[in-house]
């Protein structure tokens, strides 16, 4: 199956990196646990995790973005257990799938840390219709979804990540994993949706309260909120919570950026949250 057949050949405009083996892809297929359900694939390529997934019992619907490998997989995977969409990953209405779906897909490296945000968006919704998440990422993306505070990695994807769902490593590749070979390795990471950390109708808010703290990662805590926010509501917010305002951002855990967002939101309407 996939790449035994001459193919399409690879186009850098879309970050084509396909995985040569199926074994490759186990520590995915464990985790997705995919038996019997449904699962949605981005950028199933020369179908390596596809026929995987198809194997293991699953229901697929890919989405693949370049018309000519879509054919491929089409003539490469004829199972009825497969249906393939023509289409960029990032226009497709996560929100409209209804019944328990799982997420997977060898990440373009351009565009894996939006599809990821995206994805886990639409979770946050209803974390019951996504059970799973399973991606394959660059390295360095992949470390920022699992890291923790004050280590290198631990930034503004870090915490939003977090707030909405649990990430765990489960592997990583090297270049050679993948054809044509990338310049850096790549990773799995598993993410387990669950309810938003803060309510998701204030989702936008807390975003840019988060952002903001990682704004400028050399300065403390209380000038980088300052740039986002303003100098006196960054002293006042820093002040309600109790933080040190030298401190910085890389050294919160979620959990203190959820009282910050709390007390950003009491100053903003004295009444509280709804």
């Amino acid at each position: 199956m996939g790449n035994q057949r001459k193919h399409p050949g690879y186009k850098k405009k879309f970050g084509q990196h396909h995985l040569r083996s199926g074994e490759l892809c186990r520590p995915l297929i464990d985790f997705l646990r995919p038996r019997g359900g449904s699962v949605v694939e981005i950028g199933p390529g020369g179908g390596v995790l596809t026929a995987e997934l198809v194997s293991a019992g699953a229901r697929v619907l890919a989405l693949e973005v370049d018309l000519p490998w879509a054919f491929h997989l089409r003539r490469d995977i004829p199972s009825e257990e497969l249906r393939i969409a023509v289409m960029d990953a990032q226009q497709f209405p996560w929100q409209r799938l209804r019944e328990p779906t799982l997420i997977t897909g060898n990440l373009p490296f351009n565009v894996g840390t939006r599809l990821v945000e995206q994805t886990l968006e639409a979770a946050a919704v209803a974390p019951e219709r996504f059970p799973r998440l399973g991606y394959m990422l660059q390295q360095e993306v992949a470390d920022r979804l699992t890291a923790r505070p004050g280590e290198k990695a631990y930034g503004a994807l870090t915490v939003l990540v977090r707030a909405l769902a649990d990430a765990i490593p489960l592997g990583t590749l090297s270049p050679g994993a993948f054809r044509p070979p990338p310049k850096v390795s790549a990773a799995f990471v598993g993410l387990t949706p669950r309810s938003p950390a803060v309510p998701f109708e204030h989702w936008a808010a807390f975003r840019k309260l988060v952002h903001g703290a990682f704004s400028q990662r050399r300065k403390t805590l209380r000038n980088s909120l300052g740039s986002a926010l303003g100098k006196e509501e960054a002293a006042a917010l820093l002040d309600a919570v109790d933080l040190d305002p030298r401190i910085r951002g890389e050294a919160l855990d979620l959990g203190d950026f959820v009282s910050l967002f709390e007390a950003f939101l009491r100053q903003e309407s004295p009444t509280g949250p709804d």
